[in-house]
């Protein structure tokens, strides 16, 4: 009897020892005409929708804190904001009235969340036409609910950000880093650009519209921003791919290439202890085309495994909170899930909604 009192002593303490699960997430995500998806990932299910007064979403972004997420909508030019314990918006507003409109993708808050940064254009109808304005940064106040501020962009870098860029704050809330063509920092006081690096981010567009996740594809550590970026030698001009690390605070950065660039990448999935990271490749077109799973280990910069996958015509990479799954979805009706490890498929989640290109946010 001791013996088997020790035997079971021995074995409730070594499970004691070894690190609970993860809890199961909630993942939101955008639907038409006008909703957000409340889907759990314990119950594999959708559990919920939340109203989108403003119409359709087009964007997520989760807050540093994970307390908030900001919501775009292309149908009034609206932002709406998601309290993620209640799952109740707490703030919406539309930038269009009776005469004036305003045409903008994404973008990115403060850290006071009282600021929402982005790129945008203006429309002025007059009495027999609209005046449309050139593409311009934006400083949306959430509290007055309206545009407090515009600048015009330099002609140099209208390429350089656009509508479509990743966006992300400095801790400080002093810079704003846009990520498209080239990375510009931007001097929030004036809206100035101060530097310009030539690093570009993969090409997430194109045959496949392969799109970059909701969360900006960072490893979520306050200040610090990791990614894969595009750039060219000064020598044969080859474009290569590499990982980029950027320190939000200083304007540091460091780039390590890794080999010739595909023709199109899906950005970065982490997992939650940093050492690994995902990312989906394709390349050729129409009959010849090839989705890839591309793993790497994020202390060499290695590809440590590939996976070829069905492609689909419009579709998002996405990562479970505990990095043990990848998420396929976006423009359809489901959500094909991965195993990270084997890179093999697992199952096909059902959703009964029409899911947006707005990205995926994934909170406990």
């Amino acid at each position: 009897m001791q013996k088997i009192r020790l035997m079971l002593a021995t074995g409730l303490a070594a499970l004691a020892a070894l690190p609970a699960p993860a809890p199961a997430a909630t993942l939101f995500m955008g639907s038409y005409p006008d909703s957000l998806l409340v889907f759990e990932e314990g119950k594999a299910a959708v559990t919920g929708t939340i109203k989108l007064e403003t119409g359709l979403p087009t964007s997520m972004q989760l807050s540093d804190d994970g307390k908030r997420i900001y919501v775009t909508t292309i149908t009034t030019s609206g932002i709406e904001v998601i309290d993620t314990a209640t799952r109740k918006v707490i703030n919406k507003f539309s930038l269009n009235d009776g005469t004036t409109r305003y045409r903008f993708w994404g973008g990115t808050p403060d850290p006071t969340g009282r600021y929402f940064y982005t790129v945008l254009s203006k429309f002025d109808k007059g009495v027999d036409r609209y005046t449309v304005s050139k593409p311009m940064y934006g400083v949306i106040d959430l509290k007055l609910q309206k545009v407090v501020r515009t600048a015009a962009i330099d002609k140099e870098d209208e390429r350089a950000g656009g509508f479509r860029a990743g966006y992300k704050v400095s801790q400080d809330g002093k810079f704003l880093y846009a990520f498209g063509e080239k990375v510009l920092i931007i001097d929030l006081a004036t809206l100035k650009v101060l530097d310009r690096i030539d690093l570009a981010k993969p090409e997430g567009t194109g045959m496949e519209n392969v799109g970059f996740g909701g969360t900006l594809d960072a490893i979520r550590t306050p200040g610090q921003y990791v990614s894969l970026f595009n750039a060219t030698d000064p020598y044969i001009h080859n474009k290569m791919f590499g990982m980029a690390r950027f320190d939000l605070a200083t304007r540091q950065f460091d780039f390590t290439p890794i080999g010739p660039a595909p023709e199109a990448m899906a950005g970065l999935e982490v997992t939650p202890d940093g050492k690994e990271a995902y990312t989906v490749v394709t390349n050729g077109k129409l009959g010849n085309k090839r989705c890839e799973f591309w793993r790497f280990d994020m202390t060499t910069n290695a590809v440590l495994a590939k996976s070829e996958f069905p492609c689909r015509s419009r579709f998002r990479l996405g990562m479970s909170m505990d990095g043990a799954k990848l998420y396929i979805y976006g423009a359809s009706y489901d959500v094909e899930v991965y195993d990270s490890k084997t890179l093999k498929h697992e199952v096909t989640w059902d959703l009964g909604y029409d899911t947006t290109g707005a990205g995926m946010v994934a909170v406990p």
